[in-house]
């Protein structure tokens, strides 16, 4: 009888290898991606100013607790309703003292050449020079959250707060350009922000009742 021979399986260990390695290169494989989001860079002018300096009026408190309620100025309220909620708060269309201040252009303009701020007051006599000396909101939107809120609630609520900042913006825009924010230059576009500043604070969760 002919005796056969043994096969040789030596290379078959570095053909699954190179297999592996081809099957892990061209996989695509889902990854959790983050938040995209371009955060406003720090105020350099306001480095010296407290929170607790600014006017219990200014401020939107915004709640979320762990049961995922949301309350703002101690008000439950809706979802739905915080992006015009925050709008009224900021633009203030009736006056009222329960709202954010609107402080003119030609009366920032003032503070800052007293305080030697030479850029930002041109930014406001611009404003006063090409806008009619519109107000420029005081309003802070302070968003807290309870530890056990859920994550997408806090995205959900954070993304009507911005939206509110980013309406406003809209509408100055069109009211004195003709144009949504977006299309305009660079120079109008700093003169809407120093309007509708994006002034949202964000402090650590904490238990929230």
């Amino acid at each position: 009888m002919k005796k056969v021979s043994d096969i040789n399986a030596s290379s078959q260990a570095d053909i699954a290898f190179l297999l592996l390695i081809f099957f892990l290169v061209t996989t695509s494989m889902s990854v959790d991606q983050g938040l995209f989001r371009q955060l406003p860079p720090p105020n350099e002018n306001n480095k010296d100013e407290k929170v607790d300096q600014i006017n219990e009026r200014n401020i939107l408190v915004v709640l979320i607790n762990r049961d995922n309620q949301l309350a703002v100025e101690g008000e439950i309220t809706d979802i739905n309703e915080l992006t015009d909620r925050t709008i009224k708060f900021l633009t203030n269309p009736t006056n009222s003292e329960s709202l954010s201040e609107q402080v003119p252009a030609s009366k920032k303009y003032q503070e800052a050449m007293d305080k030697g701020k030479t850029e930002e007051a041109a930014v406001f006599k611009t404003l006063e020079e090409q806008c009619g000396n519109p107000g420029i909101t005081r309003g802070v939107v302070s968003l807290q959250n309870d530890r056990g809120t859920r994550y997408d609630v806090y995205i959900q609520v954070q993304n009507s707060i911005v939206a509110a900042f980013n309406i406003c913006r809209d509408n100055f825009s069109k009211e004195n350009w003709g144009k949504p924010f977006e299309e305009l230059d660079a120079d109008k576009q700093k003169l809407v922000k120093a309007v509708f500043p994006l002034s949202i604070s964000e402090a650590e969760p904490r238990e929230v009742k």
